[in-house]
Formats: structure tokens, sequence, C-alpha cells
């Protein structure tokens, strides 16, 4: 299998996750179902996670782009989730002091 280097950074920026979750970014996982080169007949698994916007999936989409181009093992199908773990409404902005014994 040839085998690059794939970089999802252009395409988010030099955003930190926290940021990226700010922006309304979820956490994405999706699973890539992939024939072998040598082997056709069979399929192998390929998991990936990365920050990304729903419905549209950019960053997947790129991904998925990036791998026809790059990967010699042919896509069979691809399965993914998608949560959302924090957005703007959940950022508080607190200040004050506690003390300890």
């Amino acid at each position: 299998m040839t085998t690059s280097a794939f970089n999802s950074k252009p395409a988010l920026g030099a955003k930190s996750a926290f940021e990226l979750q700010l922006a309304g970014y979820g956490l994405t996982t999706a699973k890539l179902f992939y024939h072998m080169p040598d082997h056709p007949h069979l399929l192998q698994l390929f998991v990936w996670q990365d920050y990304d916007i729903a419905p549209d999936f950019p960053v997947l989409h790129h991904f998925i782009e990036f791998w026809k181009e790059k990967i010699d093992g042919p896509l069979h199908s691809v399965v993914y989730v998608h949560c959302k773990l924090l957005g703007p409404s959940d950022w508080k902005h607190l200040q004050g002091e506690m003390l300890l014994h």
C-alpha cells in the first residue's frame, strides 16, 4: 500500500481543538472499509478521527479525496459518527478565587 502524509491542518487552519469546538466543530470518527491491493477480495478497516463540521463534513471529504488520489486500496464504504463536544453556549468566563486550607 502506498502511504503519504495527510494533513488536515490546512483545511482547519492553525486552531487548537478548543478553538475549533468553540467555532462549531465536533469530533468525527469514520470507519473506512477498503479492498487490499494485493488481495482485492479481502476488506480491511481503517479508523480516522478529526474535528469537522456537520452536516457538510468538509474535512472528511478532504480526507476521502486524499485517499482516492494517494492510497492504493480502493474504498468499499465509509461509516461515520459525529459528536459536538462543546459549543459557544457551553463556555462561560468566570473570574474568582478559591482558597483551600
